[in-house]
């Protein structure tokens, strides 16, 4: 594709706490300091932010601040909504295209690293989705658990095992599912080196002092548990949201349901 066809893309990637949405505001919000105020967009590539009435544990902006910098993927799914890469990928390049047809520059905003990557680089060509695996996968998952599935998957594939963790209950059926699928192992799957056709990339990495970040984790925490994110979990539990709930599997709110409190020591 021809360099003039292209769609600019601003891509930000940081550690959370470590203010790549302020950054990003003071860039190309419209009260911006710079000569980019009001000319971009916001592309969240953040994996928990997608759920509706998920709004202290997982830090999304304000109104204020959706205001002044517009974000999109920011409550597009339910909490019962099972939101992978794929899904992801989909609707960033949707809005992309959407935020560039009006004259707009996307910000690609994260957060999420698997989503990141994905983002420039694309998906590694594993096979298509089997509807009748991956239901039996997940009717496996509710009965059993995520421990057994995860056993299996580590004696099955543990490289990619160990890229996951146990409570990541739909990368675990996704893998066996691969497996099951097409006799590979989703690791043996090479992820693409070459960024994506039809971009033209400008990638921001932020990084600080790690003393300073894990201060900076450790007052977004107690600013969370201030604000109300257990009182948030129990509304979550009377809209009948449980830990099998894909939302649930978030960092920041998995935690409650393993002993029913939490406690800010466990959420750092």
């Amino acid at each position: 594709m021809d360099s003039m066809q292209k769609i600019p893309a601003v891509v930000i990637f940081a550690p959370t706490a470590c203010g790549k949405t302020a950054l990003a505001r003071e860039i190309f919000g419209r009260g911006g300091l710079f000569g980019f105020k009001g000319t971009g967009e916001v592309v969240s590539a953040d994996s928990q932010a997608v759920y509706r009435h998920l709004n202290i544990g997982t830090a999304k902006p304000s109104t204020e601040e959706m205001v002044d910098l517009p974000h999109h993927l920011v409550d597009v799914v339910s909490p019962e909504v099972q939101f992978g890469v794929g899904e992801f990928l989909e609707l960033a390049d949707e809005a992309c295209a959407d935020i560039h047809s009006r004259g707009k520059l996307p910000v690609v905003l994260g957060g999420t690293g698997f989503y990141v990557r994905s983002f420039l680089l694309g998906l590694p060509p594993t096979p298509v989705s089997n509807p009748e695996l991956r239901a039996e996968l997940k009717k496996r998952l509710e009965v059993e658990g995520n421990g057994p599935l995860f056993h299996e998957l580590k004696l099955i594939d543990p490289e990619y095992a160990r890229k996951i963790d146990l409570h990541d209950g739909y990368r675990i059926c996704r893998a066996l599912e691969v497996y099951h699928s097409s006799g590979r192992k989703l690791s043996s799957y090479e992820l693409p080196t070459e960024l994506r056709e039809g971009y033209g990339f400008c990638t921001i990495v932020l990084v600080r002092d790690r003393d300073d970040l894990y201060s900076r984790i450790d007052r977004r925490v107690d600013m969370m548990f201030e604000a109300g994110l257990e009182e948030e979990v129990e509304r979550l539990r009377s809209m009948g949201c449980t830990e099998s709930t894909p939302a649930m599997k978030a960092i920041g709110y998995r935690e409650f349901f393993s002993g029913g409190s939490m406690s800010t020591d466990e959420i750092k």
